[in-house]
């Protein structure tokens, strides 16, 4: 593949010189280290890290054309193409390289505030029960024709995504099921993708930091359904019930399916019921009923599994093979999962690191015992400041007893985080308990419960680690929350 080929669709502001178009390509990369004779290197100015720092080890490895949305510098004298958007010129320069396996596979992506990875997990589930060869990419790990690969990014950048379409077309795959964040919308690394079928779960506060406000954080969302890039997708599937769904614009050819609870919804759940065992619920669509049975629990996985039915139906599933994939899809790591050691009450680590997440939490453990509920929480640091007080308010007011402590505060002091989530918690009564330390804090959370109780450790679901101010460490709640029970004498032979 020549240069010229590799730059068709990219909107140049300064385009190569004439003798340069001929140029052979033999790769793309723009991580420096990457870089082999004949590559085309992408320097991206970063809030951390300018690329262009990286240009002169890119060369030296064999770059024979470096693209950036900044000038050259002065005195550079390799071919430097200037582009209007760097992560924009990736998508479609990848898409070119690659041979655009976007618009061979279909590509199903998810997008909302709460529920995409679980939503993400039981389409797959539902594909592979048909026999389909498939690839899975979200916040917890990639799954790809099989093969697990750790989780870099929910959505990864565009060229290492049509690097994964490539692997799995080349395996005999055929439907990729990804979570599409906000940033990967808002910074262009899905852009241009062409997408079967777009899922809108839901939208609540979280990501203003990056965002700024509600509106840009929807209009990210939006980008999924109207991309001026690609055409829309074929099908959209959207939350009724969420008062955000009704502003989704879709294109003209784009077929929409709504779900939810409500009157009005396309797909309704109705004969709802829950408990320790799972859901048992109908949906009805058309002039048919379809049974649901599933091992999740609570109100929200009755949405999560609305959304995955929807999305697999639209994709031709047929409705006797959905019932037998949606209950293969038993856990989701970090998404209310349960840590027993035969103790007399209930241990749930779940991710919930917004105020509506932790409603919903809250709200399924309710449903699940009528003894207490002790929510154990925190809240990022270098994140919106504003939803931390809304997280004191929803663990308070739901709640039976509280502890506070620290999620991953980052560069931030982990008191100054901690007092602006207790002004929330302090417009209630609710007895709580503030300990910095995460792993006493659920040492004290765990001490705190009796029989039939439940103990919620919230926040960080299924990540290993915890990123302090100058290092990140070792830290598994569900492992701690172990080691602990362990030491009050549960688990033991």
């Amino acid at each position: 593949m020549t240069l010229a080929d590799l730059l068709i669709g990219v909107s140049l502001l300064t385009p190569p010189p004439a003798s340069a178009l001929t140029t052979d390509i033999t790769g793309v990369a723009y991580d420096s280290r990457k870089v082999a004779p004949g590559y085309v290197f992408f320097a991206f100015p970063g809030a951390k890290v300018d690329g262009r720092q990286f240009v002169a080890q890119a060369i030296e490895n064999g770059a024979v054309a470096i693209l950036s949305e900044s000038e050259a510098p002065e005195g550079f004298r390799g071919v430097w193409i200037q582009v209007a958007h760097g992560r924009q010129a990736l998508a479609t320069v990848a898409g070119n390289f690659y041979d655009h396996p976007d618009r061979r596979l279909k590509l199903i992506g998810v997008t909302g505030t709460n529920g995409k990875t679980t939503t993400t997990y039981l389409i797959d589930s539902i594909l592979r029960t048909a026999g389909l060869t498939t690839a899975l990419i979200g916040t917890i790990e990639y799954r790809l024709a099989g093969r697990r690969l750790p989780s870099i990014n929910t959505t990864p950048e565009s060229l290492d995504l049509f690097q994964l379409f490539q692997e799995l077309e080349q395996a005999g795959g055929t439907h990729v099921t990804m979570e599409t964040s906000s940033h990967a919308l808002a910074l262009g690394r899905v852009y241009g993708l062409q997408f079967e079928t777009a899922v809108f779960t839901n939208l609540t506060r979280d990501h203003l930091d990056f965002h700024g406000d509600m509106v840009s954080y929807f209009d990210a969302k939006q980008l999924l359904f109207t991309s001026e890039a690609a055409m829309g997708p074929r099908f959209a599937v959207l939350n009724y019930d969420d008062k955000y769904a009704s502003a989704v614009r879709t294109k003209p050819d784009t077929e929409v399916i709504t779900y939810g609870m409500g009157e009005g919804a396309a797909a309704r759940a109705q004969r709802v019921t829950t408990g320790f065992d799972g859901l048992r619920f109908e949906i009805h669509y058309g002039s048919r009923t379809y049974p649901v049975e599933s091992p999740l629990v609570g109100q929200i996985n009755v949405y999560n599994l609305l959304a995955a039915w929807c999305a697999t139906y639209s994709l031709g599933i047929g409705s006797e093979v959905i019932p037998k994939g949606i209950p293969k899809a038993q856990a989701v790591p970090g998404r209310f999962e349960r840590v027993d050691m035969a103790q007399p009450f209930l241990v749930v680590v779940d991710y919930a690191h917004t105020d509506d997440a932790l409603r919903n939490l809250i709200t399924i453990a309710r449903q699940m015992t009528n003894k207490r509920v002790i929510t154990l929480f925190g809240c990022g640091g270098d994140r919106d400041r504003n939803k931390r007080p809304l997280m004191g308010m929803a663990a308070a007011e739901l709640s039976d007893i509280v502890v506070l402590t620290s999620d991953n505060p980052r560069s931030e002091d982990p008191l100054v985080i901690m007092n602006d989530a207790l002004v929330g918690i302090r417009r209630f009564d609710t007895p709580h308990f503030i300990e910095p330390d995460r792993e006493k804090a659920i040492r004290k959370a765990i001490e705190s419960a009796g029989p039939g109780d439940v103990v919620l450790l919230a926040g960080k679901g299924h990540e290993t680690y915890q990123v302090l101010k100058n290092k990140t460490i070792a830290f598994d709640d569900r492992e701690v929350a172990r080691n602990v029970l362990r030491g009050f004498g549960y688990g033991k032979a």
